[in-house]
């Protein structure tokens, strides 16, 4: 863990908090030794509710390079990253992840993060957002015509 990467992550959440770009979160992505993306919480100032640091750190680092994957890279947060940017990083496929808050220090201070790990463990039947399943066959027969498609880009 480099030291100066965390402080820096730190430092974005406290700087973009008071100048009220959003919540008090900062994130860098790190390759090779090198800050390849920077984010901090955007989600008051962009009315993006998936503008949390982690996220724009990310895209920032994929514009960067090009690239829609950062495998290689590192990524450090000022809190441990919630499930949606957590599954942005597995995406990315980031291969670490340094965190300095927690979960429950988030919540303590009004963020859902530990709400939205609880929710996610349960069966979709008992999640408090109700999920109904529709048009399958539809969407199925997209998923047929991708397994078969001769240009696709996978990833």
């Amino acid at each position: 863990m480099n030291t100066t990467f965390m402080t820096r992550a730190i430092e974005l959440s406290r700087l973009h908090m008071r100048a009220n770009a959003g919540g008090p979160f900062g994130a860098l992505v790190v390759k090779d030794g090198k800050v390849i993306g920077e984010g901090w919480n955007q989600v008051t100032s962009s009315n993006d509710p998936t503008a949390h640091a982690e996220v724009v750190a990310i895209r920032d680092a994929c514009r960067a390079l090009n690239t829609f994957t950062l495998e290689g890279a590192e990524i450090y947060a000022s809190c441990e990253p919630c499930p949606m940017c957590l599954a942005a990083i597995y995406w990315a496929r980031i291969g670490k992840v340094y965190y300095a808050n927690t979960r429950q220090d988030a919540a303590a201070i009004g963020f859902d993060d530990d709400f939205l790990y609880q929710e996610i463990a349960k069966d979709v039947a008992e999640r408090k957002v109700p999920m109904l399943q529709a048009a399958r066959d539809e969407a199925l027969a997209v998923f047929e015509e991708w397994m078969v498609k001769n240009d696709k880009r996978p990833y």
